[in-house]
This record gives structure tokens, sequence and C-alpha cells, in this order.
């Protein structure tokens, strides 16, 4: 997930962004933001901000525990905010969306 400097709550998402990296797929041990996961970060100005983001299968056992953890890790950052989690199948995941880094943890 790439953020323009000219997007609105540009600072917002990169505090964001950064907090993700603390959340860990279960199975792979690599965080989601290097999957490739998180597609999106959107702050509203109603107080919400919605991570739009995707699972490495439909059928993951451990999706609940990453949504959580999604919410977990923005919490403490943004707690003026209700955090929300929307998890979409288009585009579905793929090695590709790894980063370098996501390639190195895993050996690739």
């Amino acid at each position: 997930m790439e953020i323009s400097v000219n997007e609105p709550f540009y600072n917002e998402k990169l505090q964001a962004l950064s907090a993700l990296y603390s959340v860990m797929d279960p199975e792979l041990m690599v965080n989601i933001v290097d999957l490739g996961l998180v597609y999106g970060l959107r702050f509203e100005e109603a107080g919400e901000l919605l991570v739009t983001m995707t699972l490495s299968t439909p059928h993951c056992p451990l999706g609940e525990a990453i949504t959580t953890g999604v919410k977990n890790s923005l919490a403490p950052v943004f707690p003026e905010r209700t955090v929300q989690v929307k998890i979409v199948w288009e585009p579905a995941w793929d090695p590709e969306m790894l980063t370098a880094e996501g390639r190195w943890q895993l050996g690739w």
C-alpha cells in the first residue's frame, strides 16, 4: 500500500501503517503490511478509521485473529476513532503483493 503526501490525513495514515506493521499473520509470521494484505486506510471526519484489507485465502482460519490484531494495534494510536475492518476479496491476494521485506522474511 502506498500513501501519497498529497492525500488527506497523510500523517495519520503514516501512523496507522506504522502500527499495522505489528500485526502478524500467525501462520506465516510476517506482518500484514509486508504480506500486502492492507489495501486502504480511510479516515472519516465523523471519527471512523476504515481499514480495507484482504486475507491470504477466503477460508483463512485465523482471519478473526488478524482483524482483531488490526483493531488492537490502531485503537491506542487513535483512541478518538472507531476502527472498522472491511475484508474484501477483490483483488484477490497473490504472492506478487509481498514486499521485498516480506519475501525475505519468507525466504523467497
